[in-house]
């Protein structure tokens, strides 16, 4: 990962982790605060360690005409393969492009596996990168690059080393929380692109082949309802007709199959049940024809990072699934993967009683890789490790310090000292920029607005009276599967509550619900954000003995049975 320019030095202390923790409640203002401040850390980075292996089915050199649905009761027996999205070396077959845990895009063909170059800033992390196919006809497929701020644009593909930079942006994408490349849903050729909003509505953005200009028609409204999935999987031609189609799994692990219509106001015909406990899976992807017979299949991704092909029948069901490989824990993001982006945080930092910082990152498998120490001497600090307040993704080590505040060697400013508490969740407002909570010791709660750089924020807004109800405010992410951001509160009596997230800043929260009671167990909570890589946030405890739990987020705002992650974790102070 190359080193950070423009934040080198702040990050260097402030960030001192590429953390993406949760955002854990600041600790009340110490004796300590009469020490100096603490000096920069250096920044680690995870490592992605050994690249994943990758077991395709049994093809032809070329794909073939055949369906392999010939046989299957109601299929083609002839098909027109719709041209793959992501034949990024020319074979003929899509390829598998991924973002590692340590940041950097790769690609993996039949032949070989290595970096893929989107051209861009170095320093910023794309919330979503997306793959409509060849718009221009010039056998190379285009990508679409997503900021956290809702920037789309567009990268025309080069080779199969990369794509490159961008030859159109649009701003306003931010207001939805997919985008789904599903292939072409209009009949024209060209790939389309499909976008949901945390309300359920979902529109259809039909390409006109332009990539030099705005490369969309306007949009069209095309259902609502579509909230009830967690993943939605645009698989190019299941079916063999040359029309997109799309499959939707829903959090429970209900799979929904939909074929394509092309017709551009009612792209898709009912919904046909292809099967449950597919919610075994963190991430189904689409990887377009797989084994020649010219239909659309799909891979399905394990928490222990194994791969599975659903080889299509062209009726929307699947044969027996195959084995594709092991190792993919190491993606954080597939191009094509059905489930919401999420941006900010996937970090934990854990303060020991010597004082000394160390840094977890989640392995995308439930678990954290082994810890690495980050600093000393951070006994008796008043930090905060909020969620990324820039458009790098890494988790912000904000340190308040005789009532000024600092992110790095970014002085934040004074006057920061009456508040107790200091969240960072992520973005509250709804423009993409990372945003904090802070509390005052009388309870009122005050949201300010992130400028999108880290060094400032805009006047506070009140939230409103009577959090000093709480003991804990924590969180990191989106924890009801709207893609939006959340807070997660727990009461002196150990009930803990969740605040839906609106993306509006002058109400940032919607009543809050209860999602249980004994929380008092812990003495240690903290978000880490998505620690099994599904890209929901989710929550860890500590508890008397010193044993770590995490509790996946189901994406409905509850929590799955919590799993023990491990013991000896009593030597910390606080996690954050």
């Amino acid at each position: 990962m190359p080193a950070r320019s423009k934040r080198a030095g702040r990050i260097a202390a402030c960030t001192a982790l590429v953390l993406s923790a949760g955002m854990l409640l600041a600790a009340p203002a110490s004796a300590d605060d009469t020490a100096p401040r603490r000096t920069a850390v250096e920044q680690p980075a995870p490592a992605i360690g050994a690249l994943p292996s990758l077991s395709l089915p049994e093809r032809p050199a070329h794909p073939a005409k055949k369906s392999a649905a010939a046989g299957v009761e109601g299929a083609a027996a002839a098909v027109v393969p719709a041209k793959p999205r992501l034949d990024v070396d020319g074979d003929g077959y899509s390829d598998t492009v991924y973002r590692g845990i340590d940041g950097v895009v790769y690609v993996s063909t039949s032949a070989a596996e290595h970096e893929y170059t989107i051209n861009g800033d170095p320093y910023e992390q794309y919330k979503d990168l997306v793959a409509p196919g060849d718009l221009n006809g010039d056998g190379k497929p285009e990508i679409l690059s997503l900021t956290a701020t809702g920037t789309l644009s567009l990268h025309q593909g080069e080779s199969e080393n990369g794509v490159g930079y961008a030859t159109w942006s649009g701003k306003g994408w931010a207001m939805y929380n997919k985008l789904v490349a599903a292939g072409d849903l209009t009949g024209d050729g060209r790939g389309d692109v499909l976008a949901r909003k945390p309300s359920g509505e979902l529109y259809l953005y039909a390409t006109n082949g332009a990539v030099n200009s705005n490369p969309f028609r306007s949009g069209v409204k095309v259902g609502n309802g579509w909230g009830v999935y967690d993943q939605l999987v645009g698989a190019n031609d299941v079916t063999g007709d040359g029309i997109g189609d799309l499959f939707a799994r829903t959090p429970a692990g209900e799979l929904y199959f939909y074929a394509g219509t092309g017709n551009a106001a009612k792209p898709f015909a009912g919904r046909v049940k292809v099967g449950n406990g597919w919610n075994g899976y963190n991430q189904i992807i689409s990887v377009d024809d797989a084994n020649g017979d010219g239909l659309g299949d799909i891979v399905a991704r394990t928490t222990a990072g194994a791969v599975y092909y659903y080889e299509s029948t062209g009726v929307g069901s699947f044969l027996t699934r195959s084995g594709g490989g092991t190792g993919w824990n190491v993606a954080s993001l597939f191009v094509g993967a059905g489930g919401n982006p999420d941006f900010g945080k996937n970090e934990m930092l854990g303060l020991d009683t010597k004082g000394n910082l160390y840094w977890y990152y989640p392995t995308n498998t439930g678990l954290f890789a082994a810890r690495q120490q980050v600093g000393k001497n951070w006994g008796g600090a008043n930090i905060t490790f909020a969620s990324s307040l820039d458009y790098d993704g890494r988790a912000e080590l904000m340190e308040l310090y005789a009532g000024t505040l600092y992110n790095g060697d970014y002085t934040i400013g004074k006057g920061w000292g009456v508040y107790n508490s200091l969240v960072g969740p992520g973005d509250l407002s709804g423009d993409g920029k990372g945003d904090l909570l802070a509390r005052t010791s009388g309870g009122t709660l005050y949201l300010y607005r992130g400028n999108g750089a880290g060094n400032g924020f805009a006047s506070p807004v009140k939230v409103g009276g009577g959090w000093d109800a709480y003991n804990k405010l924590v969180g990191a992410g989106d924890y009801n599967g709207d893609g939006l951001a959340d807070l997660l509160a727990r009461s002196k009596g150990g009930t803990l509550y969740l605040y839906p997230g609106t993306g509006v800043a002058s109400k940032p929260f919607k009543a809050r619900l209860t999602i249980g009671g004994g929380w008092n167990t812990y003495k240690k909570l903290a978000a880490p954000g998505d620690i099994n890589g599904d890209g929901k946030a989710d929550l860890v405890g500590v508890d008397a003995k010193g044993d770590l739990y995490r509790y996946a987020s189901t994406g409905t705002g509850k929590f799955g049975a919590r799993a023990r992650v491990g013991g000896g974790w009593a030597t910390y102070v606080n996690l954050y």
